[in-house]
């Protein structure tokens, strides 16, 4: 697995695409969510991404792990990760505890001095609980799948 971190000006054509192809098949097709995930935030973003170092049966790299990191005033006051993902064929490996922690190292070196703020699918609350994020509010709908916001202090 090879891990990269780049912002939106560095990434390939190759590595947008397969980006936004697992972004697809997993928010889209997977959790069946019609909406566009181009949402205009990609370009202000760090993309942190493993990729599994093979080819898909037409010769495309396949994104294993994926996350956004959002600098503070994009998507809340507070500095953001989002988009996170495991593509199906990499689930179980552990790679979702491993791009969390990943994530959270680089959003401290990109903004040490900002508290990070999600908005999480229910069911992982558990996991970010256990990455130092903390529940503010009530759970909400999001596309038919239940949501909480979370928030990581900064002096986690």
């Amino acid at each position: 697995m090879e891990w990269y971190c780049k912002p939106f000006d560095a990434l390939t054509a190759s590595e947008l695409y397969a980006i936004l192809s697992a972004r697809s098949e997993v928010f889209v097709v997977e959790q069946r969510c019609v909406y566009l995930d181009p949402d205009g935030k990609d370009t202000q973003a760090h993309h942190l991404f493993a990729m599994d170092g093979g080819a898909d049966a037409q010769g495309r790299q396949r994104v294993a792990a994926y996350m956004r990191l959002l600098p503070p005033g994009v998507s809340y006051e507070e500095a953001s990760i989002g988009r996170v993902l495991t593509g199906a064929t990499y689930r179980g490996q552990g790679l979702g505890q491993a791009l969390l922690n990943r994530g959270l190292v680089h959003a401290n070196g990109f903004w040490p001095n900002a508290a990070l703020r999600i908005g999480a699918q229910a069911y992982l609350q558990k996991l970010y609980e256990s990455a130092g994020f903390a529940t503010v509010g009530e759970p909400y709908d999001e596309d038919g799948i239940p949501h909480i916001e979370m928030v990581r202090s900064v002096h986690h």
